[in-house]
């Protein structure tokens, strides 16, 4: 039994592979459904964001797990397996406790130390829990994981100043604009990421908030908690005319803004530049729109570079967190392999308890004279034998298995007296 996951993220796979990746909470069941017919997989769960899909299993067996998560991954994408294996991840046993511990603590993020990730992982794992596709390992991971997520931003100053993908596209508008107090915004959905965008465009003191979104009541709600406007999804083309920063971050399937469109507005605008940041995954706006003369539109890819600078800021703080995720990691880790141990001391107890009564019952045979309480001394001479002869491996068996390296005591054990045979 191993823990793996395989997976992509900013890091490795282009945004033009992730948005064909990328799966929405409500498309979950049908994933997981289909991993859990494959006969390697026991227990499976989906992380997918913007910046990354992670597929956390717990396997019989890693390379045929690898080839069942390939093998979905390829069918979400429609794409042949091998146009992007190279492109993903594959981590194992205790690498896996620790990289699930990483992307919980924001250390494996676009911007290290955002606060979102935590609520995304959270998210994933009740999804998965809710569809019954986690069993007690995963279930104690993800636990465990959400501790230490917690525990990183509590204990240091990793997110004292959260820097979100949300912040980072605001950080870029400044560095476009220099102070934004007086420019006006519209945002483009009225959820979790355009909400903390408009928090952060709200300190810089711009000067109107335009909200759109599907669901007009959704834009309402935002538009009245920021001092700003609501308008309606199908007449928001007509607000980018005016407005000097767009930032689009809706759950729509295909773009919103087509370069016919952005061509058009742009020239009803008489040239004045557009500065559009596409934060959504898919992607709202077509990525051909860049192409226009004065229009400027940065992707979540594009705020790779404010990401490092903030990275940089934040690297002695990430030391503290990543003693934080090595502690809980190994932590976890012992408790895996006490998994392991349990079943190998009852398998070896079974083992040498089934050779104490096979030759016992032969000795009494051959001793038929003996009286019943003549057999029952012998009886328990042979099991106070078993037991003395078993106790003191017993013992170190445990506490081996606590170890860093306990996992070579067990093996080695199992294989001196032939416990992998067992079915």
């Amino acid at each position: 039994m191993e823990i793996v996951v395989v997976g992509l993220n900013h890091k490795t796979a282009p945004i033009e592979l992730r948005e064909r990746l990328h799966i929405p909470e409500r498309d979950l069941a049908g994933p997981l459904e289909a991993l859990g017919k494959e006969p390697p997989i026991l227990e499976r769960l989906i992380l997918s964001t913007c910046n990354r899909v992670e597929v956390y299993a717990v396997a019989e067996e890693v390379r045929a797990a690898r080839q069942s998560i390939e093998a979905l991954l390829a069918a979400r994408a429609q794409l042949p397996a091998a146009a992007f294996s190279g492109l993903l991840y594959l981590h194992t046993a205790a690498e896996a406790v620790r990289h699930a511990f990483r992307v919980a603590g924001s250390l494996d993020s676009l911007v290290v130390g955002e606060p979102q990730i935590l609520g995304q992982v959270k998210d994933a794992y009740q999804a998965a829990a809710g569809l019954g596709a986690v069993g007690p390992v995963l279930s104690a991971l993800m636990e465990r994981a959400l501790r230490v997520g917690k525990r990183i931003r509590t204990e240091t100053a990793l997110g004292a100043s959260p820097v979100s993908v949300a912040s980072v596209a605001i950080e870029l508008a400044r560095q476009i604009f220099g102070a934004l107090a007086g420019r006006s915004v519209l945002l483009l959905g009225a959820g979790e990421m355009s909400e903390a965008a408009a928090q952060h465009l709200k300190e810089e003191g711009v000067s109107a908030i335009l909200v759109s979104n599907r669901r007009y009541e959704r834009a309402l709600d935002l538009a009245a908690r920021l001092g700003g406007r609501a308008v309606r999804f199908d007449q928001f083309k007509e607000e980018v005319l005016s407005a000097d920063i767009v930032i689009a971050s809706t759950a729509a399937p295909h773009p919103i803004l087509t370069r016919a469109d952005v061509e058009q507005i742009i020239r009803a605008r008489r040239q004045r530049p557009l500065f559009l940041i596409d934060i959504a995954v898919p992607r709202d706006i077509a990525a051909d729109v860049n192409a226009i003369d004065n229009v400027y539109l940065y992707d979540i890819d594009d705020l790779e570079a404010v990401a490092a600078a903030n990275r940089k800021l934040r690297e002695e703080e990430a030391v503290v967190a990543e003693g934080i995720v090595e502690r809980e990691a190994e932590a976890f880790t012992r408790w895996l392999r006490s998994l392991e141990v349990v079943p190998t001391i009852q398998t070896l107890r079974e083992r040498v308890e089934a050779m104490r009564d096979q030759e016992l019952g032969r000795a009494l045979h051959r001793l038929s004279d003996l009286t019943p309480e003549q057999q029952a001394i012998v009886r328990q001479l042979a099991h106070s034998i078993v037991n003395k002869i078993l106790h003191h491996p017993m013992i170190e068996l445990k506490r081996q298995s606590a170890r860093r390296d306990g996992h070579i005591t067990i093996s080695a054990l199992r294989r001196l007296f032939g416990l992998e045979e067992e079915p």
